[in-house]
């Protein structure tokens, strides 16, 4: 007959517990590594007070912005670099704003290399008016946000601000070509989906001209949200782009009004970009033929 307490006490004598602090294995470990483990072992320790850094929105967003300057700095230098992600925040903040107008949480922006930002919505839009409101904002920040680099340009005559001016001009509309996901492709959904098509063919132009990968992927994307919304159910379609006519004339005509303030400030900032291109190389000119005439005299 069996013991249960016998065998309680054979199982315990032979399997002893191992001891519950082995501290001399740990303090040879440390004598081992030395100042170099004591430093790693003072890193990892922050490492979670990092982690919870990097779930704060706002230091997401200082971070994002940080690495975009840094990879735009290697081409465009510092100064340029820091413009061109201001503009981008700029742009961002107007979508932000017109969510915030409709009673939309928004994400804080986000900013990716070479792909510019974003930002996450808590809820979708009710219908395709309110999408279009919350692409327009974009644009409509982002190209004031153009203008006042333009202004700064011609008050102090740096062609610095006009580079930049020129940039944002030409980044907003980009973003107006109509075709989702660009804040045009939203903006004109409002009018008629059909239209996607016209910014479809004019992206494909497009690529062929630059062959962008970024265009490329704005094809991709578009295309899909073609296909989708032609799947979609007839009540779906009806429900989520019914709009009067006096909202859709209404955005027909903002659409139109910052697509030409755009095309336009783009082009007037090759005015003053070509005339400081002009003078340095007429001054370039002047010192060679100073140059010379001096060596002349010398001779």
């Amino acid at each position: 007959m069996n013991d249960p307490e016998n065998k309680v006490t054979r199982d315990m004598t032979e399997n002893p517990s191992p001891p519950e602090n082995p501290r001399p294995t740990e303090k040879s470990l440390l004598r081992k590594l030395g100042p170099l483990g004591l430093l790693l072992i003072f890193l990892l320790s922050k490492l979670k007070y990092l982690g919870l850094l990097l779930q704060i929105g706002k230091f997401k967003t200082f971070l994002s912005m940080l690495v975009s300057i840094w990879a735009y700095a290697m081409f465009w230098g510092w100064p340029f670099a820091v413009g061109f992600v201001a503009l981008l925040f700029i742009h961002e903040m107007g979508h932000v704003i017109a969510l915030r107008m409709m009673g939309i949480k928004a994400t804080a922006p986000m900013f990716i290399p070479f792909m510019g930002a974003y930002i996450g919505m808590k809820q979708m839009p009710k219908n395709a008016f309110s999408e279009a409101v919350m692409a327009y904002g974009g644009p409509l920040l982002g190209t004031l946000g153009a203008i006042g680099c333009a202004g700064a340009g011609f008050l102090t005559g740096n062609p610095f601000w006009f580079a930049l001016a020129m940039s944002g001009f030409l980044l907003n509309l980009f973003n107006l070509l109509p075709i989702s996901p660009l804040d045009g492709g939203r903006i004109i959904g409002v009018i008629s989906p059909k239209l996607w098509l016209v910014g479809l063919i004019g992206a494909i132009g497009l690529f062929y001209l630059t062959w962008s990968p970024i265009i490329a992927l704005v094809i991709l994307i578009g295309s899909w949200q073609i296909y989708t919304t032609a799947k979609a159910s007839k009540t779906e379609k009806a429900r989520y782009y019914a709009a009067s006519p006096t909202k859709r004339i209404a955005m027909g005509i903002a659409f139109l009004a910052l697509l030409a303030v755009t095309s336009f400030g783009m082009l007037a900032m090759q005015i003053p970009l070509d005339n400081f291109q002009q003078n340095g190389f007429s001054n370039q000119e002047e010192s060679v033929e100073l140059g010379t005439k001096a060596r002349i005299r010398q001779l």
